[in-house]
């Protein structure tokens, strides 16, 4: 059984690699286009809102889908002043507890309560309402179910590690 709970967490974590991988690339892009934004405006006296937005929604992008990675890698913000003293083993304990009671309702909660949302501006393909803004804004909503879907994922991936940690120390 434990061998079907780490093909899981595998499974889970590659996506949730490939997410953060994507992400990085973006960064990159956003210091690109930020980069050129400021060089067009001071050395050429030339902007555009569109240029302007597409950096906002980069950014965007990188903190929605940078969650599940950063969870993944462990650095998320937590209380730590407790929980770097505690035996490995309830340290496992309190990631499972941590994510069941808190990470996973959270998820789905977000994952349902924006469905609509994302739904409506879908159903309106929503864009900029600056003159010459970008008409996406419909794709960088539909970031937040993604996001609350990788989160669901990587906790379910952490769980599963976390499981395991205990049937090894045990």
């Amino acid at each position: 059984m434990f061998q079907y709970v780490e093909i899981i967490s595998k499974q889970f974590d590659f996506i949730t690699e490939w997410a953060g991988k994507l992400v990085a690339w973006l960064v990159l892009g956003m210091v690109v286009v930020t980069f050129s934004v400021v060089v067009m405006r001071y050395g050429f006296d030339y902007g555009r809102i569109a240029i302007q937005e597409a950096i906002t929604y980069m950014h965007g992008f990188v903190f929605m889908l940078a969650m599940a990675y950063t969870l993944k890698m462990n650095e998320h913000v937590r209380v730590d002043v407790f929980f770097r003293k505690f035996t490995r083993k309830t340290q496992s304990i309190t990631n499972i507890l941590g994510t069941l009671l808190l990470l996973i309702p959270t998820s789905i909660f977000i994952f349902w309560i924006s469905w609509d949302y994302v739904y409506d501006s879908w159903f309106h393909l929503e864009g900029s309402k600056e003159a010459g803004g970008l008409p996406f804004i419909f794709i960088l909503k539909s970031t937040i179910p993604i996001a609350a879907f990788l989160l669901l994922l990587q906790g379910i991936s952490e769980i599963c590690k976390n499981i395991c940690m205990l049937r090894n120390n045990d």
